[in-house]
């Protein structure tokens, strides 16, 4: 991967978590790796509330739609591994909500790293 994509990776990711924090989620961790997956941000929704949720997000960053929007680029194998490896989180964090969700991130921004537009999109594993 280029050294452009993965500041733009980077950029997209730190502009996720400003979004999720000023919309109320607490940022467990980010950038959990294991062999075959990622998770770039988990979270917990409603973290003071009864009804709290985790909530591991796909982060998708852009400068345009030429070649498919953000959200284009989460393909079946990549569901895939993420399910796989929110499965290996939550069982190695017992103390975490029991409630789980995989939600994607949409992040578009300029070639100069101006944020365009954020898109979160719920539930995309159903």
């Amino acid at each position: 991967m280029d050294l452009f994509r993965k500041e733009l990776g980077r950029k997209g990711e730190e502009l996720a978590k400003h979004y999720l924090v000023e919309h109320g989620y607490q940022i467990v961790q980010q950038n959990f790796l294991l062999r075959n997956g990622e998770i770039d941000i988990i979270a917990i929704e409603n973290p003071e509330s009864k009804d709290r949720t985790l909530v591991f997000f796909e982060v998708k960053t852009r400068t345009s739609n030429d070649y498919g929007t953000p959200l284009e680029a989460i393909t079946y194998y990549k569901m895939k591994a993420l399910v796989r490896a929110a499965e290996v989180f939550k069982h190695s964090h017992k103390n975490l909500p029991d409630a789980l969700r995989i939600d994607a991130i949409a992040v578009t921004v300029l070639p100069n790293g101006e944020l365009v537009n954020i898109e979160h999109v719920k539930n995309i594993s159903e």
